[in-house]
């Protein structure tokens, strides 16, 4: 199912949701949860951001479904997280770890997370990820010479970042042509920048799409629902959206207008929608 999403959505007393915080402990992230329903959503973040980018959408969900409880999760190398190392499939364990049993929510970096999430559920005795939203995301470049050299390039930016500092890079890294409709209003330059050098440079080493296995075939296998969401304006990842959505066995597909790469910070209310529908959609044997 294929559906376009208006971008405008009520935001009724979503700055009024109380929030509880989590400092990171054992095999865990630094977390922290918006509502008290029974349904837990569980939110990974793209690179260089903190937990802090899910936070318009939680608030915004928890006000138009009073049944979620949404976990915004702070992945190795950033916010509260920013001393964890690890590579992308212990990201994942520690993710499900942190999560538990739950709808996953990822965007870019957070996105390729869930996927391999996914991938470690559907091998397990217990499924834990019980559905998965993946907001301007990817199941990994699958030409071996292709991510061998996006790895040489995200170690070239590893090594930029700690020559340079944080916030130097951090608006390097924002002025690409990918984040060309995301406005200084809403970029969280503030909260990007509370990053260390040495965390985000770990992150790309670990993490980058260099680094990560492709996952198309697994996710042809996953028996999950599975919701691909892209801005309108950001061709590549929807086109990456449209496969995702075709290949998963459950998959749909959601696309916001006006809006590009950056979609949660962009069009928050309209995130939240095309998560909230999705919910609704959910036939109730999988929740």
């Amino acid at each position: 199912m294929s559906n376009t999403v208006s971008n405008t959505v009520s935001s009724t007393n979503r700055n009024t949701v109380s929030s509880t915080v989590s400092n990171r402990a054992g095999n865990t992230l630094a977390t922290e949860t918006f509502g008290d329903g029974p349904l837990t959503l569980v939110f990974a973040h793209g690179f260089t951001q903190t937990r802090d980018a899910w936070r318009p959408v939680a608030q915004c969900l928890v006000a138009l479904l009073p049944q979620v409880r949404c976990v915004l999760v702070d992945l190795p190398g950033h916010g509260g997280s920013r001393d964890v190392s690890a590579d992308i499939a212990e990201s994942a364990r520690m993710l499900t770890a942190t999560g538990g049993r739950a709808i996953y929510v990822g965007y870019s970096l957070g996105a390729r997370v869930v996927i391999e999430a996914l991938s470690q559920s559907a091998q397990a005795s217990e499924l834990l990820v019980r559905g998965a939203i993946l907001v301007s995301g990817t199941a990994g470049i699958e030409d071996s010479a292709q991510r061998k050299a996006r790895a040489k390039s995200d170690d070239a930016l590893a090594a930029r970042i700690q020559t340079v500092g944080v916030e130097l890079f951090v608006r390097e890294w924002l002025a690409q042509p990918l984040f060309r409709d995301l406005g200084d209003a809403n970029s969280q330059v503030e909260r990007r920048i509370t990053n260390s050098a040495s965390g985000l440079a770990d992150s790309l080493r670990r993490c980058g799409q260099g680094r990560q296995e492709p996952r198309w075939a697994q996710l042809a296998e996953f028996a999950v629902p599975v919701l691909a969401v892209a801005g309108a304006r950001d061709e590549k990842y929807v086109a990456l959206a449209r496969r995702i959505a075709a290949t998963a066995p459950q998959g749909t597909l959601a696309v916001i207008p006006d809006t590009g790469h950056s979609a949660p910070l962009q069009s928050p209310d309209a995130t939240a929608k095309c998560i909230a529908v999705f919910i609704a959609d959910i036939d109730g044997a999988h929740l």
